[in-house]
């Protein structure tokens, strides 16, 4: 009877967490770069709040989770630099393997405390990189580069001649 004690103790502690809040983490290192380096960063969440702001390189903790029941953070990234066209990349928290598979047999950290916690999250993607052309399809070294339409700034958008 003295064995059973800590048995059921130990499957009690077990019922009361969830793998992914036991494995993951609450936040998650989000990595910035760009070449050229030292373009603006600014990083807002879904509520269209400023939540960090720095230059390229850097790095920074981001939230997962909004503390709400099964609420998932998302990020949109800007870059701007002088010269260049202005760059954002979005942020969405996806489901992570161990809140999948660690919660297989336990119900309770399944519905109740990875969605909690946020550690259920992963935010994809996990870094960002930019390479930027010099406005006009001209790189550095005054070569022609192609480029997407969306990355043409507006101002020169009405110029462009097609080509058959």
């Amino acid at each position: 009877m003295r064995l059973m004690r800590p048995v059921i103790a130990l499957m009690v502690v077990g019922m009361m967490s969830g793998c992914a809040s036991l494995m993951g983490e609450k936040t998650q290192k989000l990595s910035i770069n760009s070449t050229p380096a030292k373009a603006e960063i600014s990083i807002t969440d879904e509520t269209g709040s400023v939540v960090f702001e720095g230059q390229t390189p850097t790095s920074t903790d981001l939230e997962k989770s909004d503390g709400s029941y099964f609420g998932g953070k998302t990020y949109v990234v800007t870059l701007k630099k002088t010269g260049y066209a202005p760059h954002s990349v979005t942020l969405n928290s996806k489901v992570n393997g161990w809140y999948v598979a660690g919660n297989l047999l336990n119900i309770v950290g399944w519905l109740v405390i990875d969605p909690m916690s946020g550690a259920m999250y992963t935010l994809d993607p996990t870094e960002v990189s930019v390479n930027y052309t010099i406005n006009g399809a001209k790189n550095e070294e005054g070569t022609l580069s192609i480029v997407l339409l969306e990355q043409v700034p507006s101002i020169y958008k009405d110029k462009l001649k097609a080509i058959q």
